[in-house]
């Protein structure tokens, strides 16, 4: 039902449909929170659940209205759709709750809503014009992101503020359907992997990085994800970041497109700060060996290092 919930908006003609499509999506990653119950799980649902109600309540209203013409300007119409929108992605200034239901959340889960769940309200986005609403959210959303994890102590929080940074890159991009679903792609690759780490040895805090032993192949990949995912050339994740500096180029938004460029290196400062906690903890250990050989990640060192081979191929 999530995936499909999705597919009935992203094929959606009419406002009236893609709604529908929101709202199933919404009653469909509910019950996903809701998989084991506790406390943590039931405020992260209600939350959840009391957001998304109120961004599709506005949306229904605004729907409603622009059914009935003359009764409100289409640019406040938009203006409303917008922010409805903009709150179920969680973009600043609108943003709280995001951190607050991914610290409940299990990894796999947060990986969804980091990644699947932003599919639908980014295509209905792309669909409005309203470009000096867009630009001030994607302001408030890169530096809100970047600001905001620098602080956190939580793994889960930091990643959910690093969702709100990449989600300023992936609006900046909106209007090139191709673009953003290539950056979706790559970040969605990127986030599954690093999550999936998190996850296997049930890190929830950066102290526990320093204190739980890692083999050596799974700390050379967390490495590489955290590079890639503040995109520090040569890896994959400054692919999309590249994509989104030359198309803004040739739209000639220099301004916003500086001013995200010196809030990503924020961003790139506390993944790092992730990495030398563990690297300073190295014990006396054989650094380079084979023993732990796992195919999941070797894929991913190598997805992470194709950029370089990517170009070349371009190139010749």
């Amino acid at each position: 039902m999530l995936l499909m919930s999705t597919l009935i908006t992203l094929s959606a003609n009419n406002w009236i449909s893609m709604w529908i499509g929101l709202e199933i999506n919404m009653m469909s990653f509910i019950p996903l929170i809701l998989d084991k119950i506790n406390k943590s799980s039931s405020e992260a649902a209600m939350i959840y659940f009391l957001t998304q109600s109120i961004s599709s309540v506005l949306m229904i209203m605004m729907i409603l209205i622009m059914m009935c013409k003359y009764l409100m300007p289409n640019f406040m119409i938009n203006s409303i759709i917008m922010i409805s929108l903009f709150i179920k992605l969680g973009a600043a200034p609108f943003h709280m709750w995001m951190p607050k239901i991914m610290s409940n959340m299990e990894w796999m889960k947060c990986s969804i809503l980091m990644t699947w769940q932003k599919i639908a309200p980014l295509f209905m986005i792309s669909n409005l014009n309203n470009k000096m609403m867009l630009y001030i959210i994607i302001v408030l959303s890169v530096s809100v992101g970047s600001m905001g994890g620098l602080n956190q102590t939580s793994l889960r929080k930091m990643m959910a503020y690093s969702s709100i940074n990449h989600l300023g890159w992936l609006l900046a991009i909106n209007k090139s359907m191709n673009l953003w679903m290539i950056y979706l792609v790559i970040y969605s690759i990127m986030i599954m992997s690093v999550c999936y780490l998190f996850n296997k040895y049930k890190f929830n805090f950066i102290n526990q990085i320093m204190s739980i032993n890692m083999n050596n192949m799974d700390k050379f990949s967390l490495f590489l994800l955290m590079l890639s995912m503040g995109g520090l050339p040569p890896f994959i994740g400054f692919m999309p970041k590249w994509l989104t500096i030359q198309s803004m180029i040739n739209e000639k938004e220099i301004f916003i497109m500086l001013i995200m460029i010196m809030f990503s290196l924020i961003t790139l400062m506390y993944y790092l700060r992730v990495m030398t906690n563990m690297y300073l903890s190295f014990n006396s250990s054989i650094k380079w060996s084979l023993n732990y050989y796992n195919y999941l990640t070797v894929t991913v060192i190598m997805i992470n290092l194709s950029l370089p081979l990517m170009i070349i191929m371009d190139i010749m």
